[in-house]
């Protein structure tokens, strides 16, 4: 009898073994989902990567898809398909989005104005929606054109299947895409660029206040730009910088905690800042005939209280549209 049981037993920790190998099989094979966490810092002026820490491992971006939902809807009002004034009925489908919220309902009426103030800053699922919907007719429609997007921005390891971020079967990116388009937003369109500084703010007659407020309180230069944060990401953030006439861009991770996330990105801050040099030759991420000028007047004002020392963007520095042609 005890060697029948020992002989179950045995066999009972070998297959234990057997599924403890193949689970982590599928998680290796997952490019890199499971790596502890990811960082990439980057120049914004040229560029230029000054650090990188599983900056191509696969994960879930959460919040920080935002940051394609608002350049989208940036590139509709700058190309006169959408105006900010314009009012858009907010939809059973985005009324009901889980999560991070504005707490607008089914047929409400709301300003294109409101929507991406609560997208950029409440980082509001019901908005986003709201705002992929006015954009492009349906989310679904609106996913197709985030993932042109970023085919045409060079984000290799990023694939979009909704327009807010949360978790969703082969919805994924990177630190290294994540800072690219990043930076690509804030160079195509620093017209709507002092939203994200802003700590606080109105939007469909409620005030709000920014979910990146945590850092933008602390970090001298902080100007931006989207958090980002579910239970299998972690905490993200895709933040910007500016010291005199340094710029940085920089992706965090798969944080433990709001507070390490903030913590981890001022220190890669502090090293990126360190290497900088004060002068550079700003360099467009992508190039295309005709430039979106970096001196047009902003659509945003912030309050005094936000105000940023030696955080004005350079002059010029402004890349050419990915959607110039379009």
């Amino acid at each position: 009898m005890a060697g029948e049981t020992g002989g179950l037993m045995g066999r009972f920790r070998d297959r234990i073994w057997i599924c403890a190998l193949a689970l982590w099989l599928v998680c290796a094979a997952g490019g890199g989902w499971a790596a502890p966490g990811a960082s990439f810092v980057m120049d914004a002026r040229t560029g230029q990567v000054y650090a990188a820490e599983n900056a191509d491992a696969r994960r879930h971006p959460a919040s920080l898809t935002k940051m394609m939902t608002l350049y989208l809807a940036f590139a509709a009002v700058e190309r006169g398909r959408l105006a900010m004034e314009d009012v858009v009925r907010i939809s059973a489908r985005a009324a009901l989005e889980p999560g991070s919220r504005l707490g607008l309902r089914a047929g409400e009426r709301v300003t294109v104005r409101d929507l991406i103030t609560a997208t950029a800053v409440r980082s509001a699922n019901d908005a986003a929606t709201a705002l992929a919907e006015a954009v492009a007719g349906s989310e679904t429609a609106f996913v197709t054109r985030m993932n042109d997007a970023a085919r045409r921005m060079g984000l290799r390891n990023t694939r979009f299947r909704n327009a807010h971020g949360l978790t969703a079967e082969g919805h994924y990116s990177t630190a290294r895409d994540m800072s690219l388009l990043g930076r690509q937003l804030a160079l195509d369109f620093p017209q709507f660029f002092e939203l994200f500084r802003q700590r606080k703010a109105q939007a469909a007659g409620r005030e709000i206040l920014h979910t990146n407020r945590r850092f933008l309180g602390a970090y001298a230069g902080a100007d931006g730009i989207k958090t980002g944060y579910t239970s299998a990401a972690g905490y993200n953030l895709t933040a910007s910088a500016r010291r005199g006439r340094k710029w940085l861009i920089v992706t965090v991770m798969g944080a433990g905690s709001s507070a390490e996330r903030s913590a981890r990105v001022s220190r890669l801050m502090d090293a990126g800042f360190a290497k900088a040099p004060e002068r550079a030759k700003p360099m467009p991420p992508r190039s295309a005939p005709r430039p979106l000028l970096a001196d047009r007047a902003p659509l945003f004002t912030a309050a005094a209280n936000d105000a940023v020392t030696d955080a004005s963007p350079p002059r010029g520095a402004g890349s050419v549209g990915v959607f110039a042609l379009r």
